[in-house]
């Protein structure tokens, strides 16, 4: 062997024994802090938690979601049970005296029999037909049935009907164009013997006092309706004007204003049932029931005008299913 050779070897051997003596040291020093580690666990009390925090992050948004749906199902809103408050299945008394309102505006054209029997097909009740050709003493009862026939009545006594807001109000001011004839609760009276508004505020069948009649011009001006924005002192659809109707009637018997409030609330609800179920699911979500909520404030423009109505809607977190009921803005 040249000693090349022998060099080359002795290079190789030195090489191997050191890589050998460096893996024997890392398992020495690996021995070493497995024996620390197991000397701690018998000396300390150690606790090894592995952080996962997509895992965590996902425990916590089942957690919530639960807790949400909990929440909602503690809270859901008993809907067949507030349309029974809102419109109550027995009805709700009219404070009014009718007479024979119906027969005198037959006489007069402001009803013509024939075309308004005919829009009741299915025909009429007792107190429907004692209200159109009799003489009604007996309490007026406003139910889901009837509503319809009787915001026709009201509307055609409250379109007839000699009154201060029809001749001086908004009906003929010139900032609404000053044509009362235009509107859709004068044009849109068709049941009547000629034009109906032939009819407008010609005949005192009510006359009221100076003090009802400021009562009257008092409330109407806090009540509103959602088919519009319009106060019930600006009668220029059917609604209002049945509504201007029927304070003027219950202003002649005696109400207070107070009670003029609830009673329009109520019927009201009969006329547009779903905008005040509505109106009643955001009060309870508001934590008050509807009985207690204040007709007033419930007939204001905040919530029942058009607009009013639309806003809070938009507040309602639980939504009852849309009812029929109300009709449209004509005969």
């Amino acid at each position: 062997m040249t000693e090349e050779n022998k060099k080359t070897t002795k290079e190789l051997t030195t090489r191997n024994t050191q890589k050998l003596i460096d893996k024997t040291g890392f398992w020495k020093a690996a021995a070493l802090v497995l024996f620390a580690v197991i000397l701690l666990t018998q000396l300390f009390d150690v606790s090894i938690t592995p952080k996962l925090s997509f895992l965590q992050g996902s425990k916590t948004n089942n957690v919530t979601a639960t807790q949400a749906t909990a929440t909602n199902t503690e809270n859901k809103i008993d809907t067949a049970s507030l349309t029974a408050e809102v419109i109550p299945e027995e009805g709700v008394v009219l404070p009014i005296t009718w007479g024979d309102l119906g027969k005198r505006m037959i006489a007069d054209g402001v009803i013509d029999e024939q075309k308004f029997r005919a829009l009741f097909e299915g025909g009429l009740s007792n107190q429907d037909e004692q209200m159109l050709t009799g003489n009604m003493n007996d309490p007026v009862v406003m139910t889901q049935q009837n509503s319809r026939y009787l915001l026709d009545m009201l509307w055609a006594f409250g379109l007839a009907n000699k009154n201060d807001i029809l001749d001086n109000g908004e009906m003929t001011d010139e900032k609404y164009g000053g044509d009362a004839s235009k509107f859709a609760a004068t044009g849109g009276w068709s049941l009547a013997k000629g034009a109906g508004f032939d009819h407008y505020s010609k005949y005192p069948y009510v006359t009221l006092t100076n003090e009802q009649q400021a009562l009257v011009d008092k409330v109407s001006r806090g009540i509103y309706r959602p088919c519009c924005g319009n106060s019930t002192h600006f009668p220029d659809c059917n609604h209002g004007m049945a509504m201007l109707g029927l304070l003027e009637l219950m202003a002649k018997n005696g109400a207070s204003e107070q009670q003029m409030y609830d009673v329009a609330l109520k019927v009201n609800s009969f006329w547009f049932p779903q905008t005040y179920i509505d109106l009643a699911t955001y009060f309870k979500e508001q934590g008050q029931d509807w009985n207690q909520v204040d007709a007033k404030t419930a007939l204001s423009a905040d919530y029942s005008s058009a607009q009013g109505y639309q806003q809070t809607r938009q507040k309602i977190q639980s939504l009852p299913k849309p009812q029929q009921g109300g009709g449209g803005c004509g005969a």
